[in-house]
């Protein structure tokens, strides 16, 4: 029975290195907008993201306040303030282009955009179709191995080893 055990547990254990199924990750990104209040302008007024990236519109100890508003309501960092820390993160399936106004500033030009392009198909390893396919030889190895001990462990209990 212990034989039994040993084999399955190893069988078990060798069976993961065949492949990997788990879904690859993303690296999303944050991108900080602030604002040039010399020229009443945001820093950098455009910017080019992913699906996934955060932006995040920061700013401190500014003579005016100011904020940033999308023009359709997709966000909005609150009332006009001198310090803002407001972040919004771009979901899969809003890729487009995104007009922003600082509401205080707007008739001065300070405005933006941000461009959110589609994020990249996430890609699964499909687990391998027996037939043509080529077996790791480490799978092989592993199970030709555990098929032996298996083999002289109960030859040695059945007393003929």
């Amino acid at each position: 029975m212990r034989a039994l055990i040993v084999l399955s547990l190893l069988l078990v254990l060798t069976g993961g290195l065949q492949g990997d199924l788990t879904p690859q990750t993303e690296n999303p990104q944050t991108v900080v907008i602030s604002v040039d209040s010399t020229n009443l302008r945001f820093s950098p007024s455009s910017v080019t993201i992913t699906e996934g990236d955060t932006v995040r519109f920061f700013w401190s100890g500014q003579a005016l306040p100011h904020n940033a508003v999308e023009s359709n309501g997709v966000f909005d960092s609150g009332e006009p303030a001198r310090d803002v820390d407001y972040s919004f993160t771009f979901e899969r399936g809003m890729a487009g282009t995104y007009e922003f106004v600082c509401e205080p500033h707007a008739s001065a030009g300070m405005v933006g955009q941000i461009t959110v392009e589609p994020a990249p198909a996430l890609v699964v390893d499909e687990p391998q179709e027996s037939g043509e396919q080529n077996t790791p030889a480490v799978s092989l190895v592993s199970t030709v191995g555990v098929l032996t001990m298996a083999w002289v462990a109960t030859s040695r209990r059945h007393g003929n080893g």
